[in-house]
């Protein structure tokens, strides 16, 4: 069966990530130039400091805290620059990252506490309390609880500088680069960068791939500094871009949806930028155009998820709009085939992606069946259909399913996504069966979904509504066929109408 390949394969160093970023032979740009600048705050950090900090805070997790090799730092923080030398403290004393979304619930938080086995938690004085009350529930020590940002005036956790160890009393703990894990992912630029000439910023959040990849790694290993913003403030973003003469921004599709529309964009002078970078979600034809034609700067975008680690293919600046819409070419040693019912699709077509390469993952963590099932090639990562992707964001249907099942009035339901053409992104929508005394309306949907927001973080809200249904369409099995109500909301969109009743 054809597979179909990169043109240019490359040697994967055999060292691992902390060595492969800190103890370079050579180094292409100043150890004492800012890698990272937090604009909620004003600190920096240089690559020498990053580095002599994530040593001291590794030598304290070892000789404080007893870490052994493997054991997990979960992340539970809005955006920080001291969320880099956690991430390479960690590294260094051979444990693994696993960054959780800081806007999830105390019980999504120890559920993932719970799944991932986390020895430690580091979090932010805003997500304090939530993350206490989470460890508490896992039976997580509180005094496992650090903290990055600003410290806490109450005393309840410590921040992670009280941790570090300045003696040389251990060294940095040997891994395997081929078997360690690294990082536990809860849901690559090949352009030329120059640490003299550009800078970047960034609100993407530091627990999502795309954040991990575009605001830790990339300013380390490139030396470009990354502004990061703790979360998005479109004001604040265009200042800094013209502060600070930023000239490649890192964004998604409902923010370049703003940049194309907002009439805030014209008080600023964004002539510094020289490339917009998008991805977790793809961009439509218009909205590319859109975005040049009002503000004359490329936009390229790339494909990639959190099993590829997370480059799979990605534009050159040159190439942006050849052809519009395109997310590029496979990045170097990648390959991949398109495939329906085991075989691979002509041209044109619509399948399964299957892919190959060095930097796919080696599985699910504790889950190995998951991974047979759904990577049908040896070393393969295979896409799934039924995930919702809202603002870049993962929404697992059958997770919202499960918890809607647990409100009186609904006797069934299915969940899928919706795409909404003004927001750029799909949004959660649940059908549902209402049980017998519950009348279908305005009010109940009301309270449905006012129910699960207090159950979920806010991008699994139900912002594509209720529709109440008779029935769930299922397979004789008992599956949900949720092809069936995609299809019929492409038909409702086609007539112009949305039926109450399917």
């Amino acid at each position: 069966m054809p597979i179909h390949s990169a043109s240019s394969p490359i040697s994967v160093p055999d060292v691992d990530l902390w060595s492969f970023l800190f103890e370079r032979t050579v180094l292409e740009y100043p150890e004492d130039h800012a890698i990272f600048v937090d604009l909620s705050n004003g600190k920096r950090h240089t690559f020498q400091s990053l580095r002599q900090t994530s040593i001291e805070t590794g030598r304290g997790l070892l000789t404080k805290w007893s870490w052994q090799k493997g054991d997990i730092m979960a992340i539970f923080s809005p955006n920080s620059a001291d969320i880099g030398a956690i991430v390479t403290a960690t590294l260094w004393a051979g444990g693994v990252v696993c960054p959780i979304n800081n806007l999830y619930t105390v019980g999504e938080l120890s559920s993932l506490l719970r799944s991932s086995g986390a020895k430690a938690l580091t979090t932010h004085v805003s997500c304090l309390d939530a993350a206490r009350e989470a460890a508490l529930i896992v039976g997580l020590p509180l005094n496992r609880i650090i903290l990055v940002g600003e410290p806490d005036v109450k005393g309840k956790a410590r921040h992670f500088e009280e941790l570090r160890e300045e003696r040389e009393v251990v060294g940095k703990v040997r891994v395997d680069p081929k078997e360690d894990l690294a990082f536990l992912g809860s849901d690559a630029e090949r352009d030329a960068m120059n640490w003299r000439d550009d800078s970047m910023i960034s609100f993407l959040p530091m627990f999502h791939i795309y954040g991990i990849a575009a605001l830790i790694f990339i300013p380390i290993y490139k030396g470009v500094t990354m502004h990061i913003m703790q979360r998005f403030d479109l004001e604040q973003f265009l200042s800094s871009i013209q502060t600070y003469k930023v000239t490649i921004a890192y964004v998604v599709p409902p923010i370049v949806l703003l940049l194309a529309k907002h009439p805030l964009i014209d008080r600023f002078d964004l002539s510094s930028l020289r490339i917009l970078h998008s991805a977790a979600a793809p961009l439509t034809h218009d909205l590319i155009e859109m975005i040049y034609s009002r503000l004359k700067i490329p936009i390229k975008q790339s494909y990639g998820m959190s099993e590829a680690a997370p480059a799979i293919s990605t534009q050159k600046t040159a190439d942006w709009n050849n052809p519009v819409g395109s997310v590029g070419k496979l990045v170097p040693s990648m390959s991949l085939k398109i495939v329906s019912n085991g075989s691979e699709v002509p041209v044109g077509q619509e399948g399964e992606i299957c892919l190959r390469g060095p930097n796919i993952f080696k599985g699910y963590y504790q889950n190995p069946p998951q991974r047979r099932k759904r990577s049908p090639m040896a070393g393969s990562a295979a896409g799934t259909s039924e995930l919702i992707k809202y603002n870049g964001f993962q929404v697992a249907p059958a997770q919202l399913e499960g918890l809607l099942l647990g409100h009186p009035a609904v006797d069934d339901v299915a969940v899928i996504g919706v795409y909404n053409r003004q927001r750029a992104t799909e949004l959660p929508r649940a059908y549902v069966v209402p049980s017998k005394g519950y009348e279908a309306g305005e009010n109940l949907e009301k309270e449905i979904r006012a129910w699960l927001e207090g159950r979920v973080a806010p991008h699994k809200r139900l912002r594509g509504g209720v529709r109440f249904v008779e029935t769930i369409p299922k397979s004789t099995t008992g599956k949900v066929l949720r092809r069936i109500l995609v299809e019929q909301v492409k038909l409702e969109e086609e007539e112009g109408k949305v039926p109450s009743k399917l």
